[in-house]
Formats: C-alpha cells, sequence, structure tokens
C-alpha cells in the first residue's frame, strides 16, 4: 500500500519535483536527478537505500498515490486521470494501480467508504469509553492551557504587535524629478543637475538599490499619489526637492518619505554658495543614506566626496551639456558636444566631460554603417581615463568605443569595472545583459543583469518597450531553465503589447519546455508562421520542428522556404541547421543538395569559436557515421559552462542524436551534459536569490 515519504526530506524534495511534474510522462529517473542536482547513479543508491525500491518504482508508486487521491477528489474517469498523472497507456495504468491496491481504479471510491465506514464504527466504540475516563482529567488541561497561552502572550506581546517594524526592508529609493522654483525657467537645467549629482553619489552605495532618473522623469507632471508612484518603481523611499539659482547661490528644499509609512521621516532646507555645490550633493547623498541605515563602506564615502571638477563655470557649462544629451536626438547631442568643450575649455582635466562628448559620438554613429566618428570617441575615451580611471563615466566611454568596432570581449572589463565604482549604474547593466545574450553568449550573466536592469530602469520605458524588456528577461529566464518565472514575464510582455511579434513565439517554447508536447509546439508555431509567412526565425523553427519529428517531407517544404526568404533577403541566418538542411535533403533522396548543405555546415565549423563548437562537431561526427568521435565531442562539450536549457531540451529529439542510444556510452555521456546544465542552474539560483534578485 501507499508508503510515506514526508517524513525524510531527500524523499520529501523528490516527491515534491515528481508532483510538480506528474503530468509529464517523459519525466523519469534522469529528469529526477537533474532537478535534484545529482547523478544518475548517485539518485538509484540513494533511493534504493531509503525506499528499498529502484527509482522507477519510486517515481511510479508517487504518481499511483496521485492517482488515487484524485479518483476520491473528483469525477474523471479513470483514463482521464491515467493521462493526469503520467500514463500514457489507461491499460497500463490499471494494471499498475490494481498492483499496487490490490483493486482496480474504479472501486477506488467504493472500497474507501467501506474503510471509512468500519473506522467510524470502531471509533464510535472507543469515544464513548474514552469520554468517561477523561471528562475530570481534561477541565485541569483546559485550565492549565487557558494559563499558559495567557502568559505567553503577556511575555511575548512585543514580538505579536511589532514585528512588522522588526522586517528589514529592502533599501530602494528613487529620486522624483526636482522643482525649478526659479523666475528664470532657464535654470532648470542647474536644478535638474544638483538632482542627478546627488542621484549619481547615492547610486555608489552597493547597499542601496537607486531607480535611474530615466524611470523617474515621466513623474515630472504625472498627478499620481507618492503610493502609486512607489508600487511602480517598487520603492520603500521616494526623495522629492524643490530649488532655484539666485544669482551666486543656490536654495534647495528636500524630504526623504518613507513610503510605508506614507510621511517625511527626514526633510531639511539648504543654502549654499554655487562655488560649494558639490559639498550640497554630497550632503544630501550623506543625510539619505543615513536616514535609510545604508551601509555605506569607506571606499564608497570617498567616492561620493571627489569632486568630478574645482571649476563652477566647467560644471554649468557642463549641466547644460547634460540636459541637451538627454534629449537623444541628433541636433541635441551636437549641442551637447558643444557644451561640453566649454567645459573642457574651462578645466582641461574635467574627465566626465571628455566622457560625455565620447557617449555623444557613440550614440551620433549608432546603427549605422558607416562610423563617422570613431576615432574622435576613441580619443575622448582615452583622455577621459587619462585624467580619471575611477569614475564609471571614462570607463562607460571607452567600453563603448569597443563595442562599436564590434570588439565586444574588450568592452566587458571596462563595463564590469565601471559597476564596481557605481553598482547602480543601469546604462551599465542593460549594457551587459545585450552582450551577453547576443555577442559573448553567457546565459548566466545574461540572466543576473536581465533582472537586475529591470529592478533599476524598467518604469523608464513605454509599454511597447516594456513589452520587449520583459519578453528580455522570460528569454533569459528560460534560456536557464527557470520555465515557470519565464512563463510569468512573456505573459506581462503580452499583457503590455499583445502585438508584440516575438512574444508569442517564445511563449509557444516556454510552454513546451513546461509540457513536452513536440506535436502542440508545432501547432502552435505553425499558427504564429501564417501569420507572417515571410519570418525567417519562424520559418526555420517550424522546418526544424517537423525534423524532431522526422516528418522530413514537412521539413523539406519549410525548409526550402527558409532558403527561399534568405536568397530573396540576400542574408544567411542559422548557419547551425544546414546540417539538418542537409541531412533532411538526404532523407529525402536529393544527395546532391545534401553535400551541398553539409559543405556549408563545415565552413560554419571552421569559424566557430563558441561553447557549443564541440556540440556542433559531435553532429557532424553523427551524420558521418562516426559514433565514438561523437561522444568525445559531447564529452568536451560538457565540461562547457553556461549553456543554454534549449539543449537539454531538444538534444534528445534530434534524428541524428537517436542514432547514439545504442552506444554504450550514450547514457553516461547525455547524463555528463545534464548534470552539467543543473549543477550551473542550482549555483545560479542560490546566486540569485542571495542578491534577491530571484
Amino acid at each position: 500500500m501507499a508508503s510515506n515519504y514526508t517524513s525524510n526530506s531527500f524523499l520529501s524534495e523528490a516527491k515534491s519535483l515528481v508532483l510538480d511534474n506528474i503530468s509529464n510522462e517523459q519525466f523519469g529517473v534522469s529528469e529526477l536527478a537533474g532537478e535534484m542536482n545529482m547523478s544518475r547513479s548517485s539518485l538509484l543508491r540513494k533511493i534504493k537505500k531509503q525506499t528499498n525500491l529502484s527509482a522507477s518504482q519510486f517515481i511510479r508508486e508517487i504518481r499511483l498515490q496521485k492517482a488515487a487521491e484524485l479518483l476520491l477528489e473528483t469525477e474523471h474517469t479513470s483514463s482521464e486521470i491515467a493521462f493526469e498523472v503520467g500514463f500514457s497507456n489507461p491499460s497500463y495504468f490499471t494494471k499498475c494501480y490494481r498492483e499496487y491496491y490490490g483493486y482496480p481504479p474504479g472501486e477506488t471510491k467504493t472500497k474507501k467508504e467501506e474503510e471509512e465506514s468500519n473506522a467510524e464504527q470502531k471509533n464510535e466504540e472507543e469515544t464513548k469509553e474514552a469520554i468517561i475516563k477523561n471528562t475530570n482529567v481534561s477541565k485541569y488541561i483546559i485550565a492549565i492551557a487557558a494559563i499558559l497561552i495567557i502568559a505567553i502572550i503577556y511575555f511575548f506581546k512585543d514580538q505579536f504587535t511589532s514585528v512588522e517594524s522588526k522586517v528589514n526592508k529592502e533599501k530602494s529609493v528613487a529620486f522624483l524629478p526636482f522643482k525649478n522654483l526659479s523666475e528664470d525657467n532657464s535654470n532648470l537645467y542647474f536644478i535638474n543637475g544638483v538632482m542627478e549629482s546627488s542621484l549619481n553619489n547615492l547610486q555608489k552605495i552597493k547597499d542601496l538599490r537607486v531607480i535611474s532618473r530615466t524611470s523617474t522623469e515621466k513623474y515630472r507632471s504625472n498627478p499620481k499619489t507618492v503610493s502609486e508612484i512607489a508600487e511602480e518603481l517598487q520603492v520603500n523611499y521616494l526623495i522629492e526637492g524643490s530649488g532655484q539659482k539666485i544669482g551666486s547661490e543656490v536654495l534647495l528644499s528636500i524630504q526623504l518619505i518613507d513610503v510605508n509609512a506614507d510621511s517625511p521621516i527626514w526633510s531639511e532646507q539648504y543654502k549654499y554658495k554655487l562655488d560649494n555645490v558639490f559639498e550640497l550633493q554630497n550632503t544630501i547623498a550623506k543625510k539619505i543614506a543615513i536616514a535609510i541605515e545604508a551601509n555605506v563602506t569607506p571606499k564608497e564615502l570617498a567616492l561620493i566626496d571627489k569632486k568630478p571638477t574645482e571649476n563652477i563655470i566647467a560644471y554649468d557649462f557642463y549641466l547644460k551639456g547634460l540636459e541637451k544629451q538627454n534629449e537623444r536626438s541628433e541636433v541635441g547631442l551636437n549641442k551637447a558636444i558643444v557644451n561640453f568643450e566649454k567645459a573642457i575649455e574651462e578645466d582641461s582635466k574635467y574627465a566626465n566631460a571628455y566622457a560625455q562628448i565620447a557617449i555623444c559620438y557613440f550614440y551620433l554613429d549608432l546603427n549605422k554603417i558607416d562610423k563617422k566618428y570613431l576615432d574622435k570617441l576613441n580619443e575622448y575615451a582615452d583622455n577621459s581615463l587619462l585624467y580619471d580611471s575611477t569614475s564609471e563615466l571614462p570607463l562607460i566611454a571607452k567600453a563603448l568605443y569597443y563595442i562599436n568596432v564590434n570588439e565586444f570581449k574588450l568592452a566587458i572589463p571596462y563595463l564590469e569595472k565601471a559597476l564596481e565604482y557605481n553598482p547602480n549604474a543601469s546604462s551599465v547593466v542593460l549594457i551587459l545583459s545585450d552582450l551577453y545574450a547576443r555577442a559573448i553568449p553567457n546565459t548566466n550573466k545574461y540572466l543576473t543583469y536581465a533582472l537586475k536592469g529591470i529592478k533599476l530602469n524598467i518604469e523608464a520605458n513605454d509599454s511597447v518597450s516594456k513589452s520587449f524588456i520583459y519578453l528580455n528577461l522570460s528569454n533569459a529566464l528560460a534560456q536557464n531553465g527557470f520555465t515557470k518565472e519565464a512563463s510569468q514575464y512573456i505573459e506581462e510582455s503580452l499583457k503590455y503589447n499583445p502585438s508584440n511579434p516575438y512574444a508569442p513565439y517564445l511563449k509557444n517554447f516556454i510552454d513546451y519546455a513546461n509540457n513536452k508536447d513536440l506535436k502542440s509546439l508545432t501547432s502552435k508555431m505553425l499558427i504564429e508562421w501564417k501569420k507572417d509567412t515571410t519570418r525567417t526565425d519562424i520559418t526555420q523553427e517550424l522546418a526544424k520542428l517537423y525534423y524532431f519529428q522526422e516528418d522530413y517531407d514537412s521539413a523539406l517544404l519549410y525548409y526550402e522556404k527558409y532558403i527561399d526568404i534568405l536568397a530573396a533577403n540576400k542574408i544567411d541566418l542559422y548557419p547551425a541547421e544546414n546540417i539538418k538542411i542537409a541531412y533532411t535533403y538526404n532523407k529525402m533522396g536529393f544527395s546532391k543538395k545534401a553535400e551541398q548543405y553539409l559543405n556549408k555546415y563545415k565552413d560554419y565549423l571552421e569559424k566557430e569559436e563558441s561553447i557549443y563548437k564541440e556540440a556542433s562537431l559531435a553532429v557532424l561526427y553523427l551524420y558521418e557515421n562516426i559514433p565514438d568521435k561523437a561522444i568525445e565531442a559531447y564529452d568536451k562539450f560538457s565540461l562547457q559552462d553556461d549553456f543554454q536549457y534549449w539543449v537539454i531540451l531538444f538534444m534528445n529529439e534530434d534524428p541524428l542524436l537517436k542514432q547514439l542510444q545504442n552506444h554504450p556510452k550514450y547514457e553516461e555521456t547525455i547524463e555528463k551534459i545534464e548534470m552539467q546544465f543543473w549543477e550551473k542552474h542550482q549555483q545560479l539560483k542560490e546566486d540569485l536569490e542571495k542578491e534577491k534578485l530571484l
């Protein structure tokens, strides 16, 4: 009869994982080992030792126990429940159920009613005897229990009444746009500059999460309440301020609001000479950090106290440049450069001014084939680093130069160093996320930076942009095996923009990751393809899905459509697909075409330098019927870090790989790849939870 696994943490976890995947008939020993970050052999030994069952028997028992619950609680038929608990064959389910419980599924309710009736009759007889014996004893027990409860409430009343006050709130803060009280509106740039510099000082404190200015700018003339803004930004503290520039003085009123209490916890008015504006900005940052009880290191304090320039005229030109730069138009960028150059004329060692000119040139060349400003970008970036290599802006400027010349790996150290000086630099976080997703594939870092970016910058965007940010995060989660979380964010993407052309595509694959239904995925992708038959990505995916199902007629139909799209647009995408195209042509009897695409694949392998090179080589060896070399290549691939979950999901669907299943080292090799992925997945999960990102 039914076993109890709840008393043992290992067995309890294993049972929970099986129940989470109860309807997935493919969830077996290897999948359970992967979820528990164990080798298959270790899992087998541990289950055998603690239950005297094989791992397969252990999983089957849990499925049968769940089936019994469903038979009692629902009106579903035996066949329906068989599918719900992962049995694809109802007859086999009935056989297993009868062997385990001693009766068929259809008699479950009857048997349960008989057991309850017998137990009830026995309990009534025992209860009558117990009532007579225990009446007097119960009176004393009730009295003593009441006294104990009163004592506990009295001595621990503080713990009961002040739990909320002792919760360690996240130290998250956002600056709302400061109001310009100057009679001259042309002074707005200066008040904005004071706000942004104060914000930038706070961003240097790692213990704080500081929302970017771009995220809060939209609230400048927004009627929303403090609570509504805080909820949208997901922060516990808001900073409001107003100021004016009068002659050679700046006046500033500022308050820090605890959103949960809906009241200011610190407020102050300042009157400073313009020459002391840096002291004002530093004072604001320190006072806020103290009020929030942030942990500020000596290194961070030194960075806050560092003056960008001693020349207030240079600083004034710099702030004017920032205001124009924030327009992000070509006209605005050129006007910004003029102001930054004037700042340098006043202070020839003004590192941030050099850096901002470099950044302007980056944006002027962005997305253009002919890079007109590359040399100037590099020159100004180098000058900024010459005068200050311990601030984020000069480091960002140099990184942008390397990005513009497609030397992405050289950009990474500068960006990561920039985050050491400003852990809340949202622009750096978003650039790193993009690089690790696209240019230098690393699923771990892609997800880490995507999660950080969404915490710092999500409200900076309109609904369409938000949809793509959530799409990006969902993709990063899926690539790392967090498919349930990926489902949540892909729904957010669709909520903000139901017309997002890529969200349904990704959603279909995330659904597959959760249900492993290849035919359902194919049907859904066919629906997406019909919306736009010219889409290269969906056409090749559809061809590949038919290829996985060994439906080579359909696979060839869509592969040839895909080839036609590439030719019409004079592009060459997805070169790794050429081996599948070759195999499909070969299966359909077109040997010359097969050879043509096989050679294309070999050309691609000669240039391949990514972490997937060995896996790609293995597929070639399988095509050429050299299984030992394929195993050797997969062994090498199993040592790689941070490869995508899609590799695990679709590896066993590939007809080429299926040829390897009789090889004596097949299971061991595939297990190594799976275990490498799940070990990294678990470590990443722990790291993200520690950083409160997941």
